[in-house]
């Protein structure tokens, strides 16, 4: 059976500057290099003002993506440190290599797992996905190929991630951010192309970017599912893992916090699904401990509770994943490690999962939020996706005046200039989607 080798996998090469060695002037990892150039980069800024699950915060704050993707990194951070620690022991010919350092590529995947989604999340998906399945759009099948139209009848926020950090996106340099090739594969959650993508509809990577994605691939190790003739398909770089089981804990029992400040679900409710991650023994310590620290506010009961769950979730997850290292080298690994923790936390997750869906993602501030952000991007999809196919009409001309010079909304090529489009639009905040919306509907006007 062949393994994926981690020494290969875990490489400081850059994407765009294989042949160079900069010159540096601190002691930073190449790794931490990476995590730097997320936190000051504009992209992660706009998160702040894009919705996680609940509207933008008003008299109560709740997560934005954000504050969402700071705490998925921290958790990831542990998970590639405590993994680190477990499978060197393990392996301790990994002890000199870059191996050690796996919390913070897994943090730094982490912080950027969200980068590429569009205004309103998953209702903004949604919008331009069906802009050209039941929309307008359709009409543009016949100019285009075939795979691009997989990509934007598919369009997903995880390729237009791996998108963002690879192209020459803000006047930056080129290549996009230059991160390490293996920050890059730990972010591809789905690692094929979109004519591969199951029913959900997800993929790794856009049409533009397979070659990227490939070489990166290849230069790794990971390993290739795909025959001749077939759609592009690898498994999945192993520390995908992790990024996705830090993402995995944050929103489900985050979005339950969430959910009691916004008095969705009573303390009562929160607690008891809480605890039932837990034996009995731990659960009666875990309520002498919240009794002998004075902690009388349910919002700080939960704020403790919520503590003691990710602390559970993240062992679990590291054990899951230390036991099947071998069918995840292999590729041959199946599921989430969530879908392979011990069946009491295993069935406590699946309860806070359902109630979510029935009490959470249901309800109506999210419903709002999703009904408004899906009419407010199919307008904006309408009318720049018209302006390039008419760019000498007027009002094309000063829609397109409105699109910075860093997207190449002037190309000869329709599917670049239809890309642009997406990148424009997905690359906006919540906010400044809808303030775009009212002007170009004469519902609101600039104040000087």
């Amino acid at each position: 059976m062949k393994l994926m080798n981690w020494q290969q996998l875990i490489s400081n090469k850059r994407l765009g500057q294989e042949q160079r060695h900069p010159e540096r002037h601190d002691d930073r990892t190449e790794f931490k290099r990476d995590y730097d150039r997320l936190i000051f980069s504009a992209p992660f800024r706009r998160l702040q003002n894009k919705t996680q699950v609940f509207p933008l915060p008003g008299s109560i704050f709740v997560h934005n993506r954000l504050t969402h993707s700071l705490e998925v990194a921290s958790v990831g951070m542990s998970l590639g440190n405590d993994v680190a620690r477990a499978l060197t022991a393990s392996h301790p010919e990994l002890a000199g290599t870059l191996f050690p350092e796996i919390g913070q590529i897994v943090a730094t995947a982490c912080l950027a797992h969200d980068m590429g989604n569009p205004p309103f999340g998953h209702s903004g998906e949604k919008a331009i996905q069906t802009f050209f399945t039941e929309g307008p759009g359709g009409d543009l099948q016949r100019q285009v190929s075939h795979e691009f139209w997989d990509d934007i009848t598919h369009f997903e926020g995880n390729a237009n991630a791996f998108r963002l950090l690879t192209h020459q996106f803000e006047g930056r340099r080129p290549g996009g951010f230059v991160m390490t090739y293996s920050t890059l594969a730990s972010i591809v959650k789905y690692p094929f192309a979109s004519s591969a993508a199951s029913k959900k509809g997800k993929f790794g990577f856009f049409c533009s970017e397979r070659d990227i994605y490939r070489r990166v691939a290849d230069e790794l190790g990971i390993i290739c599912l795909s025959g001749p003739g077939e759609p592009l398909r690898y498994a999945r770089h192993p520390l995908v893992y992790l990024v996705e089981a830090a993402d995995d804990i944050c929103y489900e029992i985050m979005d339950l916090e969430d959910a009691h400040k916004l008095k969705l679900l009573s303390y009562g409710e929160i607690a008891t699904l809480m605890l039932e991650f837990f034996d009995e023994t731990v659960k009666k310590s875990i309520l002498r401990r919240i009794e002998e620290e004075g902690l009388t506010d349910n919002n700080e009961k939960v704020v403790y509770l919520r503590a003691c769950v990710i602390g559970k979730l993240e062992n679990e997850c590291v054990r899951a994943f230390v036991d099947h290292e071998e069918q995840i080298l292999a590729g041959t690994f199946t599921g989430s490690l969530i879908d392979h923790i011990a069946q009491p936390q295993a069935e406590a997750y699946r309860r806070c999962a359902e109630l979510s869906r029935q009490r959470i993602y249901r309800s109506k501030p999210v419903l709002d939020v999703e009904l408004s952000g899906y009419k407010i991007m199919e307008t904006l999809m309408l009318q720049m996706t018209e302006a390039i196919m008419h760019p000498d009409r007027y009002y094309s001309q000063q829609l397109i005046g409105r699109v910075s010079s860093q997207y190449a909304i002037h190309s000869d090529d329709l599917e670049t200039r239809i890309m642009a489009v997406i990148d424009y639009i997905s690359g906006m905040t919540d906010v400044y989607a809808l303030d775009v919306y009212q002007k170009i509907n004469g519902i609101s006007l600039p104040i000087v």
